[in-house]
């Protein structure tokens, strides 16, 4: 009796099963656990760069205790990144995370700059090390950002296509919102960091000839 029922059930299972595949619901769980991997990379680096914070402020601290502003701006842009609980689902808590995360970014671009008046600060061998790290941090986070934008594109596409789209609606997948970028440059191209590098002096211009 039991051997039946079991037979019965794998019966009427077996076609829904090949349904929901014909209709792309297999698919669209890979694609939604593609997003979720790809933001869960995100929420690493920037956290990576986050916890590099304390270390540099301390560091430029040391050789230009007097840039008080700088430091002020620095600490007060992680604590607002720190105190975001953002959920990449919902647009607007997206929208607020990219602009405490681009708060950070120019706040640490100002901090970096600093180095450029401190020769000793420049020459600092800890310094250096974290201006190196902060920056393969940056090239990191631009690639987690591409990334991420280019599985929510792959996503929603695919929830859009018909007649998958009915299947999203039906089990509750939506459209996610994605990373605003102003100029569509800036997702591949990380910012710079290294403000230390003097430009090059000109060549000084030839002498005239005298005139004999």
């Amino acid at each position: 009796m039991r051997a039946l029922k079991c037979l019965l059930a794998g019966l009427v299972l077996l076609p829904a099963c090949g349904l929901l595949s014909g209709c792309g619901y297999n698919q669209i769980q890979k694609k939604d656990e593609a997003v979720k991997a790809a933001w869960s990379e995100v929420i690493n680096q920037y956290q990576r760069r986050a916890d590099l914070v304390p270390n540099l402020v301390a560091t430029v601290k040391g050789y230009a205790a007097h840039e008080e502003q700088v430091f002020r701006e620095v600490t007060e842009a992680r604590a607002k990144v720190g105190q975001i609980n953002v959920n990449a689902d919902d647009a607007q808590s997206l929208a607020k995370f990219q602009a405490a995360q681009g708060e950070l970014s120019s706040a640490l671009t100002r901090l970096m700059a600093v180095s450029e008046n401190y020769p000793n600060l420049k020459a600092d061998g800890l310094f250096q090390n974290l201006q190196a790290q902060l920056e393969g941090t940056e090239n990191r986070i631009t690639v987690a950002r591409r990334r991420y934008v280019e599985a929510v594109q792959d996503y929603n596409g695919y929830i859009r296509s018909f007649p998958v789209n009915l299947t999203a609606k039906m089990f509750g997948y939506k459209v996610k919102p994605n990373f605003s970028v102003a100029n569509e440059a800036a997702i591949s191209v990380a910012p710079k960091v290294d403000f230390g590098t003097a430009p090059a002096p000109s060549p000084a211009p030839a002498s005239a000839s005298s005139a004999h």
